[in-house]
């Protein structure tokens, strides 16, 4: 118990500390996740967006593992899937025990209900996702898994449309029904393990405003596809660019 209640106070500081002030329903929902799972913010096993909690692959996978999970299978559902299309559904059955007769479920993806950040890897994205599903089954997790949310695609034609103010995006889309693009800016920060007041500079700077909160959404969408693709594949380059945007020590005379 008194395990459960310390990792219960670091994984309340550390939320206030990243989201700042949050209602009550998800300061009980942190609370039953921490104490009934073991899950942990700091390893990045939970994801709050839009006051709501997701859990995350490493997550269900971390749970996974001190569960003793058996095995995980996975295979292409064929007959549902269209290779030319880039459209792929996966089944995914989880073993918890050897004897264990399996929990399964489906994942399925295509460009329609995927980011752009993950173009051309939409089978890989089937394959999380259903894992995802198969596993929160296997575990009693009730929350939705982040990489099983298809909104990261970007808003649909039917979204209420997000508020604005002199022209600027206000409130990172806080009226849209889909994660706000500060959400999505904290994900990649906390995914690619980035310092998150460097990038809120070079943010700032890629989008020529003095701060994040006035720069239009198309350019802060454009941010984070541009830094999204530098994490993903020069991550070193990415920190030697960030760091360019540290303030130097002031010497004293």
């Amino acid at each position: 118990m008194l395990k459960k209640n310390q990792k219960l106070r670091v994984n309340t500081k550390l939320v206030r500390k990243i989201w700042g002030k949050l209602p009550s329903n998800a300061l009980e929902s942190l609370r039953a996740l921490t104490n009934e799972h073991n899950l942990s913010v700091a390893a990045g096993d939970l994801q709050l967006l839009d006051d709501h909690w997701y859990v995350t692959h490493l997550g269900l996978i971390r749970l996974a593992r001190r569960s003793r999970c058996s095995g995980i299978l996975t295979a292409i559902e064929g007959t549902a899937s269209d290779p030319s299309n880039n459209r792929w559904v996966f089944k995914a059955t989880v073993y918890k025990t050897s004897r264990s007769k399996g929990f399964v479920g489906y994942g399925d993806a295509d460009p329609s209900n995927t980011s752009p950040l993950v173009r051309g890897a939409e089978m890989r994205v089937a394959e999380t996702r259903a894992v995802n599903r198969a596993l929160r089954k296997a575990y009693g997790i009730g929350l939705c898994s982040v990489e099983e949310l298809g909104s990261f695609a970007g808003p649909s034609k039917d979204a209420a449309a997000p508020s604005r103010s002199n022209g600027h995006y206000s409130s990172n889309g806080s009226h849209n029904p889909q994660p706000r693009l500060r959400d999505q800016l904290c994900l990649l920060v906390r995914q690619h393990n980035l310092d998150p007041t460097l990038v809120k500079a070079y943010a700032a700077d890629f989008c020529g405003t003095a701060t994040l909160k006035e720069a239009s959404r198309d350019l802060v969408e454009s941010f984070i596809s541009e830094l999204a693709t530098a994490a993903r594949n020069d991550r070193e380059s990415l920190l030697c660019k960030l760091n360019s945007y540290s303030r130097p020590a002031e010497v004293k005379a």
